[in-house]
């Protein structure tokens, strides 16, 4: 019959097996309730916290990363900077700059046949002397002159006087939430009219020498060739929150510093340039001294050393080469899923972080796993990044992480509720060694909530009182069985002590089993096995003295006990069905045990005879004083059984 701890065992189990499934097994609807909730709250609190924006300044921290971190093409060839520097300024000995000496640097560069000239310095007022001479220049249709919206109209900054509208473009830089360029502002209405960015007349001017058309398609977005420009949406990649006026795209940064071949305005006036630089390019004009202050935080500012902040006209450089390179090289612009796609996203590597938390239960397997899982993730996110897909990666990254966490929270909230469970069960009929042990191996032990049946070498303890009927027919019920319980008690307190596993109590008998249900399976295990069981029955030999005087004293009978020991093979395992289920322990041994328990029963020269079998006293190493009684016919065998009594342990020095 199945001991209690071994039925609670199960049906504890039974009712958890979720936690000691293999990878490969299959889930079953029960088991997934916990899993799906907390996938579902995770990523419902994950999507709700990115949709009110609070994800946005991580994305916008991720989106830098990769910017950094993706390969740099170097300059784009088609572009020259004319860099007006601190020492440009120091050389002039003033700032502004006079307008004669910007209209001698276009000049300079007009002769040398580039397809556009842009001058990145506002001119609505004149800086004599010179006023008239750079108005001459202005009417050179090959130069693109700037203006500034502002956010107001007392901020608001024309372009030159007396300037072809197709000759201008505005300045202004859209700055995020955190004060980083990262968008390019390509057209938008002011005063009833279109109004191009500067680097887009820029593009504009050198695609008409290249007779390259521009319209607007059905949907109202510019297409040039064949390149359509997709308009960012204010949930665009990383963004939940921004503001998407006008006609705005995702500035795809080409270099933090080599965004073109560069000049100083003094190489310009000193023709000091190589004209190779000049033709059928476009050269921008702009202003990179610090002193000036037309520099700004890019995606490549947050660095080790400090925040480094880039020119202005380094930023319309970037974007103009964007432009050009997206209609002639075909690459260029970013693009971006559907939220619905972007939650999905979220949501699967939710799901697959919770189902490998779910599944593996060792715990350097799972942190090798989840580190595996987040580079794959990251890494596909960069790699489509370098193909100017930016998807959510932090939402994403959230997920995966939250979602394991709140199971393994979970799962280890349960299996503490079941250790303390089983550890009270198994306690109380093995050794707290022996209970630990099997909550450790319960993986191994347990299929579908079964032992399954093994092969086992172990040692049986089987006991029994001499005269127990004619006691409990003397007594009330009443007496006999507490008399019975301090009795049993005693015994199971001594096997728990020793290490060894209760299987069954027998009226006033026992059967206790060593060495399961965690096989033993060395020499050295099974020698220890029995060596422990001798010494238990000798421990409880040693106190039914005490425990008869007791019960003497109040007037209750003594008792007479004998022991059965012996070592070999048995199988071991759950017996039984859905209904009822017994942990068995069958074998010639167990039956070898109780025949050695009462064999020459008459033969009781102590309060505790103990009998052991020859395969048992092998294993002890002489550590046991022993009195043979000859080979002996045990019912049931025809084989004899060598026994031998135990008298007690060695003395030192014996």
């Amino acid at each position: 019959m199945m001991p209690k701890f071994f039925k609670k065992f199960h049906h504890q189990l039974g009712k958890k097996r979720w936690s000691w499934k293999n990878l490969t097994n299959s889930f079953s609807f029960p088991d997934l309730q916990p899993l799906a909730i907390a996938w579902i709250a995770v990523t419902g609190t994950v999507l709700g916290t990115r949709h009110l924006g609070w994800l946005q300044p991580l994305e916008l921290k991720a989106f830098d990363l990769m910017v950094q971190l993706r390969p740099d093409p170097g300059a784009d060839p088609r572009l020259l900077v004319v860099k007006i520097t601190e020492q440009d300024i120091l050389a002039f000995k003033k700032w502004p700059i006079s307008d004669r000496v910007l209209a001698k640097a276009i000049a300079e560069l007009a002769s040398l046949e580039p397809a556009v000239i842009g001058l990145d310095i506002i001119r609505d007022i004149p800086y004599e002397p010179g006023n008239a001479e750079l108005a001459a220049q202005f009417k050179n249709p090959k130069v693109i002159a700037i203006t500034s919206i502002g956010d107001s109209e007392r901020e608001r900054a024309g372009p030159p006087p007396n300037i072809s509208k197709k000759q201008i473009g505005f300045s202004d830089l859209i700055l995020d939430p955190d004060g980083i360029v990262r968008r390019n502002f390509i057209f938008t209405f002011h005063q009833d009219s279109t109004l191009n960015s500067w680097a887009m007349r820029l593009a504009y001017n050198y695609f008409d020498t290249k007779k390259i058309e521009t319209i607007i398609t059905e949907n109202n977005e510019i297409k040039i060739g064949n390149t359509v420009f997709g308009r960012l949406k204010p949930d665009s990649g990383g963004y939940q929150t921004i503001n998407s006026q006008g006609y705005q795209i995702m500035l795809n940064y080409r270099s933090p510093e080599n965004v073109a071949n560069t000049v100083t305005l003094s190489q310009v006036l000193e023709g000091k340039l190589d004209p190779k630089l000049v033709k059928d390019k476009i050269v921008l004009i702009g202003v990179s001294a610090p002193t000036v202050k037309d520099i700004f935080s890019t995606p490549y500012s947050a660095t080790v050393s400090g925040n480094r902040l880039m020119p202005g006209v380094l930023i319309h450089a970037s974007a103009t080469s964007q432009i050009i390179s997206a209609v002639l090289d075909g690459k260029g612009l970013f693009w971006f899923w559907d939220e619905w796609q972007e939650m999905l996203w979220i949501a699967v590597w939710g799901a697959v972080g919770g189902c490998l938390a779910w599944r593996l239960e060792h715990t350097l397997s799972f942190t090798v796993s989840a580190i595996a899982l987040g580079g794959i993730l990251w890494g596909f996110t960069f790699f489509l990044f370098t193909q100017q897909g930016w998807i959510p990666v932090t939402g994403a990254t959230l997920a995966l992480a939250i979602v394991p966490a709140v199971v393994i929270t979970y799962k280890y909230h349960q299996s503490r509720q079941q250790q303390e469970i089983v550890m009270k069960l198994l306690g109380q009929q093995t050794s707290p060694a022996i209970a630990k042990a099997l909550w450790k191996e319960r993986v191994h032990l347990l299929q579908s909530g079964l032992l399954p049946g093994q092969r086992v070498t172990a040692t049986m303890i089987v006991t029994d009182l001499q005269g127990f009927s004619t006691i409990s027919e003397k007594l009330p019920p009443e007496i006999v069985m507490p008399w019975l319980n301090e009795y049993l008690s005693a015994m199971a307190e001594e096997v728990q002590k020793h290490q060894g596993v209760i299987n069954k109590f027998t009226g006033d008998g026992m059967l206790a089993v060593f060495g399961v249900p965690i096989p033993r399976t060395t020499p050295a295990e099974i020698a220890e096995d029995a060596r422990l069981a001798v010494s238990c029955a000798l421990a409880i030999s040693s106190r039914l003295p005490a425990m008869n005087q007791s019960w003497i004293d109040r007037d209750l009978p003594a008792a007479k006990m004998r022991v059965g020991i012996f070592t070999g093979p048995i199988v071991v395992g759950s017996l039984g069905g859905k209904t009822r289920l017994e942990y068995g322990v069958i074998g010639d041994s167990v039956n070898i045990a109780s025949r050695l328990e009462s064999c020459e029963k008459h033969r009781q020269e102590d309060t505790c005879r103990i009998l052991i079998g020859e395969e048992t006293l092998v294993h002890l190493e002489d550590k046991f004083e022993v009195e043979s009684w000859g080979a002996l016919p045990l019912k049931g065998r025809e084989q004899k059984v060598n026994v031998y009594r135990v008298l007690g342990e060695k003395m030192l020095g014996k």
